[in-house]
């Protein structure tokens, strides 16, 4: 009798924990870093060491892993904040000993704490309260050349400075509240609601991480985070583009799409991750989930820009027609090839009011045969690739074929790599290399004759941050091959971020050739499976 009612108390708590064999996040099926990763496991000796075999782990209810990955993430935002501040430190350096910010001996290089925020603040007539896309100004260009200039930031991102800067305004005029340069005011509004759009972006990631909810650490604590998340505007996007994954993952398309559209008139990448959804729900012949999406966030981007555009619509296309004028980025790759080959670029020199015609079409058919490319791995991999490993290649390949790399793009990569390709220790070489590429960059820009470094100095870490990121993507595509190497997969998931596609079997249309087929296809493990 006892046995029995020890097997039906069991059973009573296995049935109210939700059947732990089917819950992503339970107990039983979640992943313990410090006792399956070595360096976890070195790092868990500040704290007692890996969790011990009879721990009752999952029962805790203040201290859950969520919670602690929220305390690595404000943790982290706190060294961005602070790795950030000496660049909104205030001098008597103004007429009649008037304050400003204490930029001199090029402050903003020799102590690394460059932020687009602060100089924008002023280039982009924030100080003088003007409203974005309205308001003009001349500058003189290359030649001499005067240019026409407005705000240079999609809607949201520019409609987000404006804000911010009547929220700093708002509190310059309360006497009693802490005062300080208004542009400093500015600056820590902006990062205030980046750090909180940093922090959507990591709970949505730990959502989206399935069992290995722990995954998701890695992006909280990233290097990437400390040096670039009050760089610029790229955290709002990254809680877009996450947010739009996680209410796909939950089988709301029009809330994905609205978010993805939101995303998109932020930064345009988050768009760019309706690809690969695309690819996989042709698969699948899931279509009509991946048109709800899609609708909803072109009906979203409309409606945000479409206002702006009727109203201001020289304003409204600045951005298109800056991205259209540059030329390439010192970021980029092609900027890297011509740093130490001499190489004068695709368009050679170029004359007043003239734009770089044949790199625009290079980096656009580069960036399409990428997205091919993708495509091509998406429908031939003998399993489904997940939704995440798709999703990165894409973000990548843009990133390594365009003409702009700013440096706090790679915030971008973050979120997906750790959904991707879980292998911290990979992923953590790469996040220090592309972080550590800030230090060459800064006394690249102070200048040699101010006691900088060479252009090839900067330039070779651009490109070893590359290789870095081309290595990462060679690595997705092989595991894409061979499922049985997803981390993910052998945890027991099948795709934590695929939503209708999670398990979901293949349905391609008769009009797919065969060579757009897999020649295997791996039926998915049972969740009863354990994990390996």
């Amino acid at each position: 009798m006892a046995g029995s009612a020890g097997s039906e108390v069991e059973q009573a708590l296995l049935a109210s924990a939700g059947t732990l064999a089917k819950d992503r996040r339970s107990a039983r099926w979640r992943d313990l870093p410090s006792r399956t990763d070595p360096m976890v496991a070195e790092l868990s000796s500040v704290v007692g060491g890996p969790v011990g075999r009879h721990a009752m782990v999952g029962r805790q209810r203040r201290i859950t892993p969520l919670r602690v990955i929220f305390a690595f993430t404000v943790v982290f935002l706190a060294l961005g904040w602070f790795g950030k501040a000496a660049c909104i430190q205030q001098a008597p350096g103004g007429p009649d000993g008037q304050l400003g910010l204490d930029w001199s001996g090029s402050r903003q290089y020799t102590a690394m704490c460059y932020s687009d925020i602060v100089p924008l603040y002023g280039a982009e007539r924030l100080n003088e309260g003007a409203l974005p896309y309205k308001k003009s100004w001349e500058e003189t260009g290359p030649y001499g050349t005067t240019i026409t200039r407005y705000m240079e930031y999609p809607v949201v991102a520019g409609m987000y400075q404006y804000v911010s800067m009547q929220v700093a305004h708002a509190w310059a005029a309360v006497p009693w509240l802490p005062q300080a340069l208004t542009v400093a005011l500015y600056f820590n509004v902006v990062a205030f609601g980046a750090a909180l759009a940093w922090i959507v972006t990591i709970w949505a990631t730990t959502m989206l991480a399935g069992r290995r909810v722990w995954d998701a650490a890695l992006a909280a604590a990233s290097p990437l985070v400390v040096v670039h998340v009050f760089t610029n505007f790229d955290a709002l996007a990254t809680a877009f583009a996450s947010g739009g994954l996680l209410a796909w993952a939950r089988r709301r398309p029009v809330l994905a799409g609205v978010l993805l559209g939101l995303g998109g008139a932020t930064k345009l990448y988050p768009l760019f991750l309706l690809g690969p959804l695309l690819v996989l729900c042709v698969r699948t012949g899931t279509l009509a989930f991946w048109a709800r999406a899609t609708a909803a966030a072109a009906a979203t981007w409309f409606a945000v820009n479409l206002p702006i555009a009727l109203l201001f619509p020289r304003g409204w296309a600045e951005f298109f027609r800056l991205n259209s004028d540059r030329g390439a980025d010192p970021d980029s790759i092609y900027n890297v090839i011509s740093s130490f080959t001499g190489w004068s670029g695709f368009d050679g020199p170029l004359g007043p009011g003239e734009k770089p015609v044949i790199l625009n079409a290079v980096t656009a058919l580069l960036f399409l045969a990428v997205c091919l490319a993708v495509a091509y791995v998406g429908m031939t991999a003998p399993r489904r690739p997940r939704v995440a490993s798709l999703c990165f290649l894409v973000v990548a390949g843009f990133l390594l074929t365009n003409k702009v790399w700013s440096p706090q793009y790679s915030l971008w990569l973050v979120p997906l790599a750790v959904l991707a390709l879980p292998h911290r220790r990979i992923l953590l070489a790469w996040m220090t290399i592309d972080a550590l590429v800030w230090v060459p960059r800064m006394m690249y820009y102070l200048g040699v004759s101010n006691k900088g470094l060479p252009e090839q100095y900067f330039t070779a870490t651009v490109l070893l941050r590359d290789l870095a990121v081309i290595g990462l993507c060679a690595m997705i595509v092989w595991q894409i091959y061979r499922p049985a190497e997803d981390l993910v997969r052998r945890s027991g998931d099948d795709d934590p971020a695929g939503g209708v596609l999670d398990e979901a079997p293949d349905a391609y249309p008769d009009r797919v050739p065969a060579w757009l087929r897999p020649r295997a296809v791996t039926a998915p493990p049972s969740r009863a499976t354990a994990p390996v």
